[in-house]
């Protein structure tokens, strides 16, 4: 082994070649992403110990998880040094945003994570907040180590944590994470032998791409992840950038892969398999299949994604999963290349609840397709026209939004916001059509999409509501007239939250 590197058998085990958690000669433990294509090395491992290792469970070790975690992106550029180039620091920020707005839903890789819990009865939830963008103008201290032109140990990047979240008065414990991300050129290392140090320093020395740790304080831990820039370097980005800017490459290169480490594993005593990988390095396989599953489109520039997150298109690699003992892209995609259908868009989202609407299904693993479904009820009339599309018939259903899922041999596709469509209830005729102001007219409503049942179904006369609603069937509901103004108003009908559209037929006069 390395003088300045060793295998964290104490903590792991049996040690091996493709343990990524380490422990420093000064004491500090890591867990690093390793670039592509580069041999076995003590401490770090290579594509063939990686491939090789993808066999065990993670195992439970006694730590905590992070029940939620709200981000910091911490952009470390004092003056006079190199910028990030544009749109770098924005596409971040969307990120961290665009995790925010879709936490606790399925359809994201941070999903994965929700399975893996501690002794003290707190789960990974996909609970994700974002604290905010910070911009660390302190400069950097002497070179600490020497593979590059500015070149910072890890220690000297924690003491710049723990100097900077003190003097802003910044929360530090087992809910928060703040993520280091320096410019181009800026490299560093694990210690000041410089032995293995981020992939912007040549081989044999550039060995990772990213890595994660804490930092032990009073009122409770300082959980990190160091971020070099790595966009454009071949053994951390693949070149997809389905987002056109340089935010993808940090993505792919090491942010998502130490985030669901750190919410799974923050303390390095939580969840890591016998050989010392956590869910991320599991996943490290330098294998596009099981790396990053089937992809789930392509983006107007050409590049593919295999994540949707707020209706934005990301590429990064996928997490593993105890209980599908595969990697996975969210939580019951099957992944892995399991051929698991996915549905990301239906076009159009909406149509009538008499049903008939012609609507294209677009996703992934279509191809054998033996069922589409509309919320509970199928379709008997769909054509499957390629792996990734399928035209369909919408079937009459109630009025409400609904999940469309497709069915193979394989699995039934997870539902998510992607696959809503909406069915929408009409009001074909009213009659009488008229009576006194005072209310208290018997009315019978005809139309389609209606629900039966107390208060499934609601009628308005303008915005008045009606006192009461029986439905008999779908098509027909017995309401009593509300007291209003004299006017002539629409009738709308609303069942679960979706409104009927104004038409002429369905208009009653107040006298």
């Amino acid at each position: 082994m390395l003088a300045a590197t060793a295998i964290a058998a104490s903590a792991i085990g049996a040690g091996s070649a493709s343990a990524l958690v380490v422990h420093l000669a000064n004491g500090r433990t890591l867990s690093a992403q390793p670039i592509a294509g580069i041999a076995s090395a003590p401490g770090i491992a290579g594509a063939s110990a990686l491939a090789a290792a993808q066999t065990s469970k993670l195992e439970y070790h006694g730590g905590p998880v992070m029940s939620s975690n709200t981000n910091y992106a911490v952009y470390w550029a004092p003056s006079g040094a190199p910028s990030y180039p544009a749109e770098y620091e924005s596409g971040l920020n969307t990120f961290f945003e665009d995790l925010a707005l879709d936490s606790g839903g399925k359809q994201n890789v941070d999903s994965v994570a929700t399975q893996y819990g501690d002794s003290a009865g707190e789960h990974a939830n996909y609970s994700s907040h974002f604290g905010g963008a910070l911009l660390d103008t302190d400069p950097y201290p002497l070179n600490g180590c020497t593979a590059a032109a500015t070149c910072l140990t890890d220690a000297q990047i924690q003491e710049e944590l723990k100097s900077y979240v003190k003097a802003h008065g910044l929360p530090h414990d087992l809910t928060h994470e703040y993520f280091v991300l320096t410019p181009p050129g800026v490299e560093d290392c694990f210690e000041a032998s410089g032995l293995e140090c981020s992939a912007g320093v040549p081989y044999p020395r550039g060995r990772y791409c990213a890595y994660h740790g804490f930092i032990a304080l009073s009122g409770g831990p300082l959980v990190y992840a160091n971020d070099p820039y790595v966009t454009g370097n071949a053994g951390c980005d693949d070149g997809e950038h389905p987002n056109n800017k340089p935010s993808d490459g940090a993505l792919q290169g090491g942010l998502s892969h130490e985030h669901n480490e750190s919410i799974t594993d923050p303390e390095l005593n939580a969840w890591y398999a016998s050989n010392g990988e956590e869910n991320g390095d599991k996943c490290r396989t330098f294998n596009e299949t099981t790396e990053f599953g089937t992809p789930l489109g392509t983006a107007p520039d050409g590049s593919r994604y295999n994540q949707l997150i707020d209706a934005h298109e990301y590429w990064y690699q996928q997490e593993w999963s105890n209980e599908a003992l595969r990697c996975l892209q969210r939580v019951g995609s099957g992944g892995g290349g399991s051929g698991a259908p996915t549905v990301t868009k239906v076009t159009p989202s909406s149509g009538p609840a008499t049903g008939g609407t012609s609507v294209t299904i677009t996703g992934t693993g279509f191809t054998g397709a033996t069922a589409v479904h509309f919320g509970g009820v199928s379709t008997s009339s769909f054509t499957v026209t390629s792996s990734t599309t399928i035209t369909a018939k919408a079937p009459a259903e109630t009025a409400g939004v609904v999940d469309v899922t497709v069915t193979t041999s394989v699995a039934t596709s997870v539902t998510t916001t992607s696959d809503h469509f909406k069915f929408i209830p009409t009001v074909t005729s009213v009659t009488p059509t008229s009576g006194p102001a005072a209310g208290g007219t018997t009315v019978k409503i005809f139309g389609t999409g209606f629900a039966t049942g107390a208060g499934a179904t609601t009628v308005r006369f303008g915005t008045a509501l009606a006192k009461s609603v029986t439905c008999a069937s779908s098509t027909e509901c017995t309401v009593v007239t509300p007291k209003h103004a004299a006017a002539t108003v629409y009738v709308f009908a609303v069942v679960n939250s979706v409104r009927s559209p104004r038409t002429s037929a369905a208009r009653f006069t107040f006298l």
